[in-house]
Formats: C-alpha cells, structure tokens, sequence
C-alpha cells in the first residue's frame, strides 16, 4: 500500500544512522583539553571580556546584517529559478524589479562606504 515511501524510510534511517555516527566520534576523537587559543574570542569583532562600558566598532553588525540580508535573496531566486518555465509574465517582471531593487540597495550601500572595514 505505501510501497513508494520505501525509499524515504530508508533514506531518513540511514541520515539518523549517519549522524549519529559522525556525531559519535567527534565527542570520542575530539579534544578534550581546550586551550588558551580554542576559548579565545574569534571573529565577533571585538573583545567580550574588555570593561562592559568601553564602545566597540559597530561595523561588524552592519557587515553582518548586509550579509543576511543579500544572503536571503537566494531564498527568492532559487524556487523562481527551478518554476521559471511555469510563471506568467506578471512572475517574471515582478522578480526582475526584486533584483533591480536590490542591485541599486547593493550600490546605494557600496558608494557610502558601507562594505569598506577600515
């Protein structure tokens, strides 16, 4: 009767299978004994453990919402991608302004200096 979800089943118990495994021997081969460099701040952009009311540079939270930001378009154009024979015109043009919008938000922040670090 659920012949055809077989495959699926198979395939979810090997993924669990597979996880456990790996996940396994990372606590069974991994270093135990963390040293000064493994629990040091790294790549946060500033030192957590300078005095609480000391300003830090707010520039890594830009990066880094820019990031997401421009990182998350790939959620629109993948599945506009994978359907864009099937879409009407209304579709397309409409993913095209996304674009255009977000191509003149990438230039608007990169003439203002927004991407440069120093």
């Amino acid at each position: 009767m659920y012949t055809e979800f077989y495959g699926l089943l198979v395939l979810i118990i090997f993924s669990v299978i597979l996880s456990a495994v790996i996940s396994g021997a990372s606590y069974i081969l991994g270093d135990k004994q963390p040293d000064r460099e493994k629990v040091s701040a790294y790549e946060c952009g500033f030192d957590p453990f300078g005095a609480p009311g000391r300003p830090f540079s707010i520039r890594f939270f830009l990066i880094g919402i820019l990031f997401l930001i421009f990182d998350l378009e790939i959620s629109f154009i993948f599945p506009w991608c994978v359907v864009y024979n099937q879409i009407s015109p209304f579709g397309y043009w409409t993913m095209i302004l996304f674009l255009v919008i977000l191509t003149l938000g990438l230039v608007y922040e990169w003439l203002k200096g927004g991407l440069e670090w120093e």
